[in-house]
């Protein structure tokens, strides 16, 4: 079972998704939470798999709330609930930690696969739609980390591809390498650049530069 909280102040806009996932076999709706400051104590309550996080709430918003559960031991993947597209509070979130955003007009459907697609360890937005986000929202570009320097040339190759927006398939087949193969060498990347999943990957190559 993958353990979820929802965190959004319509009661309304909960129960319609609470009803959405307990028609799942594997989703189970483990606490609700209206304002950020309740969710940060449901988390710590209830140790879910993921929690659908609106942006704009009272008493602490979803930003803040997100900052406290990401500096949380072993904290649950996050994503992102807004009614704006491109939304510059999606991109700090996503800057902070979060896992991906999803428009509350979202396609029940691609809701559901987006919780499992998480609770599995990707993302849910395609990678180049994460790097038009950043460029919407662009900086100066930083200096680039010292860790950079511990990746192979093979992983330097595999890094800018992935921070392109290929997919593992994509890759595999334009490096004439297996699946595996490519996975293998997403994961010692991120290892080795201490990020969680492959919206951080693209997060790092375009503020440092390198996308």
């Amino acid at each position: 079972m993958i353990r979820v909280v929802l965190v959004d102040d319509q009661a309304l806009f909960r129960a319609g998704v609470r009803m959405l996932l307990a028609s799942q076999p594997d989703l189970d709706v483990v606490g609700e939470a209206g304002d950020g400051r309740e969710a940060v104590a449901l988390v710590h309550a209830t140790r879910p798999d993921v929690v659908l996080m609106d942006i704009r709430m009272p008493v602490m918003d979803g930003l803040a709330a997100t900052a406290e559960i990401l500096a949380q031991p072993d904290p649950p993947r996050i994503v992102m609930l807004t009614t704006f597209d491109l939304d510059e509070a999606a991109a700090r979130a996503i800057r902070q930690g979060a896992s991906g955003f999803l428009l509350k007009d979202a396609d029940p459907e691609f809701l559901l696969a987006a919780i499992r697609t998480v609770h599995a360890g990707s993302s849910v937005i395609a990678a180049s739609a994460t790097r038009e986000l950043f460029e919407h929202f662009a900086e100066e570009p930083k200096p680039v980390p010292v860790q950079f320097s511990a990746l192979t040339e093979r992983e330097r190759e595999i890094f800018a591809l992935a921070a392109r927006g290929l997919s593992n398939s994509e890759i595999a087949a334009r490096e004439y390498l297996s699946e595996a193969t490519v996975k293998t060498h997403i994961s010692r990347i991120l290892t080795k650049l201490t990020l969680r999943d492959r919206v951080q990957l693209v997060v790092f190559a375009f503020e440092h530069g390198l996308a």
